[in-house]
């Protein structure tokens, strides 16, 4: 398996889609708004984000983390944030960026990245239905143990799960965990746990990530996770 390709093949070609920087997340504008790379204001950590439930409880987690500074970028369709971010990836200043996104923006921010000589340290696909959510995980050995402590949260709060984990060049058999649906209200837990982890990559917390608040409705849909040392 190959981090660029193998869990974000809809890409979309520059000229169909591109990301803006749509403004901050209210409860954090505070934080400068200033574009990415400016010297004075560089946050240690940037969380790149649509706008859905998932995404919002996505935040509360890695929030909760409270390991770094964390800035907040929603991601939208013009060219805006993509040449800002590119900017940011030249300059080479160190940030660690996560993010919970759709399919096609995922593949555009993994791919640039890459090409900037960013490190992929980990890379998740993500399905979601109505009480039971479905994981496949490209790790390395930065996020070792964070699979693992997934799959413990879920289970814990009693959501139904199965998980797949690969390590990236590793020797290592890809991993599967499930767990069984025990009729929980927490099926969107996933998102605030892999929030909380990846913003918590290299502190090797033992803590679990907060219950996720309660979904008015339910959350669906498609999404990659991933956390990238610049």
């Amino acid at each position: 398996m190959s981090v660029n390709r193998r869990f974000v093949l809809k890409g979309a070609a520059l000229s169909s889609i591109g990301l803006t920087v749509d403004g901050f997340i209210p409860a954090l504008a505070a934080n400068s708004g200033a574009p990415i790379g400016t010297a004075t204001t560089e946050p240690t950590m940037l969380a790149l984000v649509n706008e859905g439930g998932a995404e919002s409880i996505f935040l509360y987690g890695a929030m909760a983390a409270g390991k770094a500074p964390l800035r907040v970028q929603k991601v939208g369709r013009d060219l805006g944030f993509m040449l800002d971010f590119e900017r940011r990836l030249r300059h080479g200043l160190p940030m660690r960026v996560i993010g919970l996104l759709d399919d096609a923006s995922a593949t555009l921010i993994v791919d640039m990245a890459r090409s900037g000589g960013a490190r992929v340290q980990w890379l998740g696909q993500h399905t979601a239905e109505d009480g039971f959510t479905r994981h496949q995980v490209l790790s390395t050995d930065m996020s070792e143990g964070c699979a693992q402590q997934l799959s413990r949260q879920l289970h814990d709060c009693g959501a139904g799960f199965k998980l797949i984990e690969e390590r990236q060049n590793g020797p290592v058999a890809p991993r599967q965990l499930t767990g069984l649906s025990r009729g929980a209200s927490q099926s969107v837990q996933w998102a605030s746990s892999i929030g909380y982890l990846l913003a918590s990559i290299g502190t090797r917390t033992t803590l679990a990530a907060p219950l996720a608040p309660t979904a008015n409705t339910p959350i669906t849909g498609s999404f990659v996770s991933f956390s990238i040392d610049v």
